[in-house]
C-alpha cells in the first residue's frame, strides 16, 4: 500500500511532499468540478433542445395536419351525426388545437426545466468556496515530538495523512 504521491505507507513524507500531493489533488478537484459543470450544462441544452423539439413539433403538425384532419375529421362527424358542414369542420379543429396545446404544454415544461438548470453556477460557487477555505486555511499547530518515536507515531502519520 501507498501513499497518493507513491511513498510506502508508513513512512515519513516531507513537506515539499506534501504540498505537491495538495497541489496535485487541489488540481484534479478543480478538473473535476470542471467536468461536472460541463456535464450539467450539457444536460440544460438537452433539456432545451427538447423543449424547442417539442415546440417545432406543434407547429408543423398544426400547419401541415390540419387541411387533411379538418376535411377527414369534418366528413366524419357529419357522417356520424347529420350536423351542418360548418360546425363539423369547427369541431374537427378544435381536435387539432387540442393536440398543438398539449404538445406545447409539453415544451414549455422542458423549458421551465431547462431554465431552472444552475448547473454551472452552483459549481462555479463550489469552487469558489473551496478556493476561499483554502485561502484561509493555517498550519495546523503540532504538539512537540517525543524523542523516542515508535512504529505507533509513524502509523499514526501515516493514517491520517492518507
Amino acid at each position: 500500500m501507498s501513499a497518493p504521491d507513491g511513498s510506502p505507507v508508513g513512512a515519513e513524507r516531507s513537506i515539499g511532499q506534501l504540498f505537491a500531493t495538495a497541489t496535485a489533488e487541489m488540481s484534479a478537484l478543480v478538473h473535476d468540478e470542471i467536468a461536472l459543470a460541463k456535464a450539467q450544462l450539457r444536460q440544460d441544452v438537452k433539456r432545451g433542445a427538447t423543449s424547442g423539439g417539442a415546440f417545432m413539433a406543434a407547429g408543423v403538425l398544426l400547419l401541415f395536419s390540419l387541411p387533411m384532419l379538418n376535411f377527414a375529421l369534418a366528413y366524419g362527424i357529419r357522417t356520424w351525426s347529420g350536423w351542418n358542414m360548418a360546425v363539423c369542420f369547427l369541431l374537427s379543429f378544435a381536435a387539432n388545437c387540442l393536440v398543438a396545446g398539449v404538445l406545447a404544454l409539453i415544451g414549455v415544461t422542458f423549458a421551465k426545466k431547462a431554465k431552472k438548470g444552475r448547473g454551472p453556477q452552483k459549481v462555479a460557487a463550489s469552487v469558489k468556496e473551496t478556493a476561499g477555505v483554502l485561502q484561509k486555511a493555517k498550519p495546523h499547530p503540532r504538539p512537540a515530538l517525543p524523542a523516542h518515536r515508535g512504529p505507533e507515531a509513524v502509523e499514526a502519520v501515516a493514517r491520517s495523512s492518507s
